[in-house]
């Protein structure tokens, strides 16, 4: 077994034994169920009222084709929860530091560049499970809706490429959370840089902030990636929101390495 392989393996152990990143995930995933129930009434009212030619209107006074408005109700119902997960990766992070365990970590991996890139793997791994049981929670939730009128709708292409988008979104915010509090040596200083870069797409819009400094915050290219442009006021496009995930998750770990090699362990 290569040297790569046991300390990804060590970290990911590390990670599942963590009570508190448990207690998160749960109340996540908790919450998901308890806002897609909220608001499965709603969307099962609107399936019902398709019109003949395939118009629904989940929103008031906003009709939309059927198909291309229900794609995007299930990536988006993946989203507004899913931009709560960098913050469990900060948890994740953070907690080394909390609990003084960085010195053994360094002792029994005394390679820091290793020990960066095993610690990614780890967290990726559990990321994309968490992330892939929010898109399995919205993708039960939308069949619930449509399934007297178009199930198969949830088994094409465009279903799977856009869940598959958003478990990539998942992945790539959340390395940067992750790296944002190893840059800072704890949780709660990534936990606040994630909710201060959540909370500038929240309560922004694109014309407010301007379509180009919009873009180049993670919330807003992961509304960028997935979300349908003809029926959003998105600020860029989707090939722009992945570049700029994958760049924030890249620039953040490449800093939290070199914070990493330079400072002790302690």
């Amino acid at each position: 077994m290569s040297t790569l392989l046991r300390a990804t393996r060590a970290e990911l152990s590390k990670i599942l034994t963590l009570p508190g990143v448990w207690i998160v995930t749960g109340i996540i995933l908790a919450l998901d169920v308890l806002i897609v129930s909220a608001s499965a009434g709603l969307y099962a009212e609107a399936v019902a009222n398709i019109t003949p030619d395939g118009i629904i209107e989940i929103f008031i006074d906003d009709p939309q084709p059927a198909n291309a408005a229900i794609l995007d109700m299930l990536v988006a119902s993946s989203l507004q929860i899913g931009v709560f997960l960098p913050i469990v990766a900060a948890m994740m992070a953070g907690q080394e530091f909390r609990a003084h365990q960085l010195g053994p970590t360094v002792l029994a991996i005394p390679r820091r560049g290793l020990l960066l890139v095993a610690k990614t793997l780890a967290l990726t791994a559990y990321l994309i499970v968490v992330a892939i049981l929010i898109a399995g929670i919205s993708t039960a939730s939308t069949y619930a809706a449509v399934k007297d009128w178009n199930p198969g709708l949830l088994l094409t292409g465009e279903a799977f490429l856009g869940q598959g988008k958003f478990v990539v979104f998942a992945v790539l915010f959340s390395l940067t959370g992750s790296a944002i509090a190893v840059i800072g040596r704890g949780t709660l200083v990534g936990v606040v840089g994630v909710v201060v870069l959540i909370a500038f797409t929240m309560v922004q819009s694109p014309s407010e902030a301007g379509p180009a400094l919009d873009a180049f915050f993670p919330a807003s290219a992961g509304r960028n990636l997935l979300l349908d442009a003809d029926a959003n006021r998105l600020s860029a496009g989707p090939g722009h929101g992945l570049l700029v995930l994958a760049g924030w998750a890249l620039v953040t770990t490449v800093v939290a390495g070199i914070t990493l090699a330079r400072r002790d362990a302690r």
